[in-house]
C-alpha cells in the first residue's frame, strides 16, 4: 500500500462531480473534495485530496483524470519500501508529464534518460538544457506554478509523512 495527493489547480465548475465520481472510481469507494475558487483564473476551482491505495492507483487515477478538458492537476505518490515514488503533473497544453521520485520528493533522472537527452542534443550545449529541463518536468512546473499558490482565504495543507 501506499499514499498520495491529488492536486486540482484549475479546472471549470462543471468538471468538478465528474473528477469526484472518476477519483471515486478508482478508489473504489465515493469521493466528496472541498472545492475553492481559483483566485489564478476566474470561474475556475481548485481542490485537493488525499489517498491511499495499491502501487498502482497514482496512475490509475492520472488516467482516469487525463480526459477532462481544461484541467490542470498533479498527482504524487510516495515510495514504498518496494517501489519508487511518483509526481505526475498534467497540463491541457502540455498533456502529462511522469517523473520518478526519491524519498525526499526530488525527481530521479536514470542513465538512461540522460544518454537519451546528450544523443537528442548532439553536442549543442543549449539543446541539453532544453532536454534535461524537459525530463525534469520545467514546462509544466512553469504552467502550474501560478496555480500552485494558495490565494487568499484558501486553506494549505502542510503535508508529513508517517512512516
Amino acid at each position: 500500500m501506499t499514499q498520495g495527493v491529488v492536486y486540482i489547480h484549475s479546472a471549470p465548475r462543471a468538471l468538478a462531480p465528474h473528477i469526484e465520481w472518476a477519483a471515486g472510481g478508482v478508489l473504489g469507494m465515493p469521493v466528496r473534495i472541498r472545492w475553492e475558487d481559483q483566485p489564478a483564473r476566474r470561474g475556475q476551482l481548485r481542490a485537493e485530496f488525499t489517498w491511499r491505495g495499491r502501487a498502482d492507483t497514482g496512475a490509475s487515477l492520472v488516467s482516469a483524470l487525463r480526459g477532462l478538458h481544461e484541467l490542470r492537476f498533479e498527482v504524487t505518490q510516495d515510495p514504498t519500501t518496494v517501489t519508487d515514488g511518483s509526481r505526475w503533473s498534467h497540463t491541457p497544453e502540455l498533456g502529462i508529464h511522469h517523473a520518478v521520485t526519491d524519498r525526499a520528493g526530488n525527481i530521479v533522472v536514470t542513465e538512461d534518460h540522460v544518454r537519451g537527452c546528450m544523443e537528442r542534443a548532439g553536442g549543442d550545449a543549449l539543446a541539453l538544457q532544453r532536454e534535461l529541463g524537459v525530463a525534469l518536468g520545467e514546462p509544466w512546473d512553469e504552467d502550474l506554478e501560478i496555480y500552485r499558490h494558495a490565494g487568499e482565504g484558501v486553506p494549505m495543507r502542510w503535508l508529513h509523512r508517517v512512516s
